[in-house]
């Protein structure tokens, strides 16, 4: 489902040195110069080998780079890469839904309380929802929101 990706020499160069650092293999590297961080999505399972004992290796390579780096689980299923990319203990349900006009749109459904940490400081965490899911599943939205607006009718969820 997902388009040819196709990456810079300096993402490549980036993805080269993710591996020899961590170990495990980066399917994707994105260079987000606007929040001043690279993400890697890391193939399934490989979380614990990237991250490493402690965050160690993760801190490393932080500091090789000297940008904030960001890990995301690929998974196959768009709800659940949402899920991995906004952090799954803090989503209540990823729903997908087509809409009228042929687009896709992703509404996730967090706790009120929770929804600042989701969103992120200045939406980054937001941001990178709307860019994975555009750039994997051709989502062209990614809605947060509250379970009291599940049950507007515009934003319907079944839980």
């Amino acid at each position: 489902m997902t388009e040819k990706i196709k990456l810079t020499s300096d993402e490549l160069r980036l993805m080269s040195l993710f591996q020899s650092i961590t170990s495990a293999t980066a399917r994707d590297c994105i260079m987000d110069e606007r929040m001043d961080r690279v993400i890697f999505v890391v193939n399934k399972g490989h979380m614990g080998l990237a991250i490493g004992k402690g965050g160690a290796t993760i801190k490393q390579l932080q500091n090789v780079v000297a940008k904030k780096v960001e890990l995301v689980e690929y998974s196959d299923e768009p709800a659940e890469f949402i899920r991995n990319i906004l952090n799954t203990d803090l989503v209540n349900e990823v729903r997908i839904i087509d809409r009228m006009d042929g687009t896709k749109q992703a509404i996730v459904v967090v706790d009120t309380k929770r929804k600042g940490v989701v969103v992120g400081r200045d939406g980054r965490n937001a941001e990178k929802a709307r860019l994975l899911a555009r750039r994997y599943f051709q989502i062209s939205s990614v809605l947060i929101i509250g379970p009291e607006q599940t049950t507007n009718n515009k934003y319907q969820v079944n839980m």
